[in-house]
């Protein structure tokens, strides 16, 4: 059985936009550095899953695509990268820490801003707009998706 998720990408890093114009439209979905973000990737996320693209960060952050999770967890390969922002000097190849699935894109979509998500009745329990929910990955209810998937095809 699918499970959905909702997966948080600040433009400036990686926007719906570079990943439409990527190889294959995918993207490894690296530097994730929390541990509760990190086990969904690691333990529950399964090909096929699908994902809401959300930018965060950003003038307008909210949902701007549709896609699915395209490969199992693997290690982040920057951990290993001495120098780089997301360098784990406690990760090995031998014994990673941090893992990441690709994701494709399926579709870009209009924004479902923040606000307009705030504002829907049928959204009220989503997770991500819970308080003090800053989590990068956080699962989403099929209703959630079903309303979410049939709102963006409108």
């Amino acid at each position: 059985m699918a499970r959905y998720w909702l997966m948080k990408s600040e433009p400036s890093d990686v926007s719906i936009d570079d990943l439409a114009g990527f190889t294959n439209q995918t993207v490894d979905w690296y530097g994730v550095r929390n541990y509760q973000a990190r086990n969904f990737m690691r333990d529950q996320m399964k090909v096929g899953d699908g994902v809401l693209f959300y930018h965060s960060n950003c003038d307008q952050p909210g949902i701007v695509g549709i896609c699915e999770v395209s490969s199992l967890a693997y290690p982040d390969r920057f951990q290993f990268v001495a120098g780089h922002k997301y360098f784990d000097p406690k990760a090995t190849p031998e014994s990673p820490r941090w893992f990441n699935v690709d994701v494709k894109l399926v579709r870009k979509t209009r924004l479902l801003s923040l606000k307009e998500m705030r504002e829907t009745p049928a959204l009220a329990q989503m997770r991500i707009l819970q308080k003090g929910n800053r989590l990068s990955i956080t699962p989403v209810d099929p209703q959630e998706w079903t309303f979410i998937t049939e709102l963006l095809s409108k």
